[in-house]
C-alpha cells in the first residue's frame, strides 16, 4: 500500500547510516592493509615488487568497482560458493581501497628526498627500519589529505553495496522508495544524509592540503 514519507521512514534513513560506515571502516581496515603492502614494494628497491605492486594497481583500477562486487557475489556463487553480501562487499571494497590507498601511499613514500634513505642507510638500518623510523613519518604529513579525500569518495561508493542486496543508506533509499513511491523526497534525503557525511571531511581535507602547502 502507497502512503506518504513518515517519520519513521526518515529514522529508518538515518539508521542505516550506521551500515554505511560499518562497510566504509570494514573496507578501510582491509584496504590499508593491502595498500601498505603495495605501496611497500612499489617504493621498494626491487624491480620484482615495484612491478607486482604496479599490476596489481592496474588490475583493480582497471576493472570497476561494481565487477568486483558482481565477482564476489555472484561470480563465486556458480562454484559453489554463497558468500553473504555484506562479506562479498567488504572484500570487493577493500581490494579497490587497496589499490587507490597503495599509490597515494607509494606516492607519498617516493615524495621523500632520497637523501633521507640514503641516511637510514648510512647507519645501518634495514629497509623496514628506514620505513619506520625515517620515511613514513615524514610521508604520512604528506599522505593524510588524499588520504581523506579517498574516504570520502569510499564513504559514497558505498551505495554501490546495494545492488548486491546490502542494506545501507541507498538500499534503504530503495525500500523506502518503493514503500512510498516518492522518490524525489526520499532520495533528497538520501543525498542530504550522504552530504552531512562527506563534507565535513572533504572540508578537513582541503584543510590539511593548505597547511601542507604552507609548511612547505
Amino acid at each position: 500500500m502507497i502512503r506518504e514519507v513518515a517519520w519513521q521512514d526518515v529514522m529508518y534513513l538515518v539508521f542505516a547510516i550506521r551500515w554505511t560506515l560499518l562497510l566504509t571502516l570494514l573496507a578501510l581496515s582491509g584496504g590499508s592493509l593491502v595498500g601498505l603492502l603495495v605501496a611497500a614494494g612499489g617504493a621498494s628497491g626491487s624491480l620484482v615488487l615495484r612491478n607486482l605492486a604496479r599490476a596489481y594497481v592496474g588490475l583493480v583500477q582497471g576493472i570497476p568497482l561494481l565487477a568486483w562486487l558482481f565477482i564476489f557475489y555472484f561470480g563465486l556463487s556458480i562454484v559453489g560458493f554463497n558468500v553473504p553480501p555484506w562479506v562479498a562487499a567488504t572484500v570487493g571494497f577493500s581490494i579497490y581501497a587497496g589499490a587507490f590507498l597503495g599509490e597515494i601511499w607509494r606516492g607519498a613514500l617516493i615524495s621523500i628526498p632520497r637523501t633521507q634513505w640514503e641516511a637510514g642507510l648510512a647507519i645501518g638500518l634495514t629497509y623496514l627500519e628506514q620505513l619506520r623510523h625515517v620515511i613514513i613519518p615524514q610521508a604520512v604529513r604528506v599522505a593524510i589529505p588524499p588520504t581523506v579525500g579517498f574516504i570520502v569518495q569510499l564513504i559514497k561508493n558505498t551505495s554501490l553495496a546495494s545492488v548486491i542486496g546490502f542494506v545501507e543508506l541507498t538500499r534503504e533509499g530503495q525500500l523506502t522508495t518503493a514503500a512510498t513511491f516518492q522518490p524525489f523526497t526520499v532520495y533528497l534525503l538520501v543525498a542530504a544524509l550522504y552530504f552531512a557525511l562527506c563534507y565535513p571531511l572533504t572540508r578537513y581535507s582541503r584543510t590539511l592540503e593548505r597547511k601542507r602547502r604552507v609548511v612547505h
